[in-house]
């Protein structure tokens, strides 16, 4: 029957398979078709056509009567990693001075066990393996893209011939010319099974034309002819499977454990992972941060092997429109736990704060100050970007800018939790009158908060009297958004103040309102 299609799909197709790679059986069917000078000389018009009447071409029987059907077309079977001799390796390792590794000679004792049985039984199809000194150059100058007009870059190029130096040293197998490669099986330790060509299947043969002075027209197929599994194999190998993974999800429960480590009933443990990402607007370059975190003195604590403060490395600023910027990305961890003794309170709890200190370095290893900053930690779960501006105190004169740029050093604070409210501070008003600073630039952290209570899987059943943590937790939410309502009333009420202040003392009245 003639063939209707040629495929011309060349390219690798990918498969996986949890059968072991030894059970793989390919079918390989040559056959020669007829010469291709014959093509070249028919009209443009019918070469389609002759071309799908010549699928069918036989050879017509010699004078003698012998039909050399062997020559003409050739069907063989091939496992994973299973050798077929070339004629040319035959004849090189019978000659016992061409053997030099101990594959060589294990191929030559091979061989000479095929002589003494009668001969190979291959006669155009042969294999290489992965133990070979064989290397398909086409695959080294690998592209890109599937592009027909894709240029190799310059690196590409190159890479090729130290491969090809590298063959060459080895000493390639066979007759380049006179060998074509008709499929390359590769199989990896997760069970991907790559061909190239892929199967043929329902699709039509391949086609290769030889090139030199007897020009041939040849087409093959490729088939998987794998033996399928008995329904008692597969039931066998899904009982084997099942058991497999039921002693793997033991061991991972082994290792996690049954018990869900909860917190002490009326406590919150609060979880941060943070990311210092950035610093910008600073006037010196070579930034890093020394940063800290300080809890509560009352309710509040954290694991004593537990760290509150770390130090970024030293990172040079880039250009980011009119800023530098230095990108730092430094994560840090920490955990702390909040209890409250008194559960009838209705106090509203402190919350932790991050401290931030800004510094740089300079060529001699001296460091400035390059801003203070502070922020409260978020009060509700999830992922939060905050950026901090930052301040630095400063000197009258001229005469403290020169010694901060040639021999470092600035002002500094003792104690950096100043830069808020300084946790020695008793009194009820906080004077910082004489202190003269100077706003600097910003610093990015990028904090994911999870927050670990009983109390969450109690909140369906909570009274309505604020008894529990979460109440007050959420309360505390909450207050942050009444704070800043108030405060903008009472900033709208000191303008209107100061507005009638402004005005002529006949428009107001004795009582404050406008008269007219």
């Amino acid at each position: 029957m003639a063939e209707t299609v040629w495929s011309t799909d060349t390219g690798e197709a990918v498969y996986r398979s949890r059968d072991p790679v030894r059970n793989l059986r390919l079918r390989v069917h040559l056959q020669r078709i007829t010469s291709s000078n014959f093509l070249h000389y028919q009209p443009a018009a019918e070469l389609w056509k002759d071309l799908i009447d010549l699928a069918t071409f036989r050879p017509q029987p010699t004078a003698s009567g012998h039909r050399p059907e062997e020559d003409e077309e050739e069907e063989i079977v091939i496992g994973w990693q299973e050798k077929l001799f070339s004629q040319f390796e035959v004849d090189l390792y019978q000659n016992e001075a061409a053997c030099q590794s101990p594959l060589d000679y294990q191929y030559r004792q091979e061989i000479l066990k095929l002589e003494n049985s009668g001969g190979k039984k291959n006669r155009r199809i042969f294999t290489y393996t992965d133990s070979d000194r064989y290397t398909n150059l086409e695959e080294h100058c690998q592209r890109m893209t599937t592009a027909a007009s894709e240029v190799p870059s310059f690196l590409v190029e190159r890479m090729a011939n130290v491969r090809r130096r590298r063959q060459d040293r080895r000493g390639m197998l066979g007759y380049k010319k006179y060998e074509h490669v008709l499929c390359t099986l590769k199989v990896d330790s997760n069970g991907v099974i790559t061909v190239k060509p892929d199967f043929t299947g329902l699709k039509g043969p391949y086609r290769i034309e030889t090139e030199g002075e007897k020009q041939e027209l040849w087409k093959y197929t490729i088939d998987n002819v794998s033996s399928l599994a008995q329904p008692e194999e597969e039931e066998r190998e899904r009982r084997v499977f099942k058991d497999l993974y039921g002693r793997h999800k033991e061991y991972l429960s082994s290792l996690i454990g049954t018990d869900f480590e909860m917190t002490v009933p009326g406590a919150l443990r609060l979880f941060v992972n943070g990311e210092v990402v950035s610093a910008q607007g600073y006037e010196y370059d070579n930034l890093y941060v020394h940063f800290f975190v300080e809890l509560p003195t009352t309710h509040w604590s954290s694991p004593a092997f537990q760290q509150l403060s770390g130090v970024t490395q030293t990172c040079t600023t880039k250009s980011l429109g009119m800023d530098k910027v230095a990108h730092f990305s430094y994560p840090f961890t920490f955990e702390a736990f909040f209890l409250h003794e008194d559960e009838s309170s209705d106090a509203l709890p402190e919350w932790p704060v991050l401290y931030c200190e800004v510094l740089s370095l300079d060529f001699w290893q001296r460091y400035r100050v390059e801003g203070y900053g502070a922020v409260v930690l978020p009060a509700t779960p999830g992922s939060h970007t905050l950026t901090v501006s930052t301040w630095r105190p400063v000197e009258l004169g001229m005469v403290a800018e020169l010694r901060r740029f040639f021999i470092g050093g600035s002002l500094e604070l003792e104690d950096l939790s100043y830069v808020r409210i300084p946790g020695s501070f008793k009194g009820e008003h906080l004077s910082r009158f004489g202190l003269r600073t100077e706003t600097t630039g910003t610093v990015t952290f990028r904090l994911h908060c999870l927050q670990q209570s009983r109390a969450f899987m109690e909140s369906s059943s909570l009274r309505k009297r604020m008894r529990s943590v979460l109440d007050r937790l959420e309360g505390f939410s909450q207050q942050s958004s009444i704070h800043n309502v108030l405060e903008a009333f009472r900033r709208a009420r000191r303008r209107m103040q100061e507005a009638r202040e402004s005005l002529p003392q006949d428009l107001v009245s004795p009582s404050g309102t406008l008269v007219s």
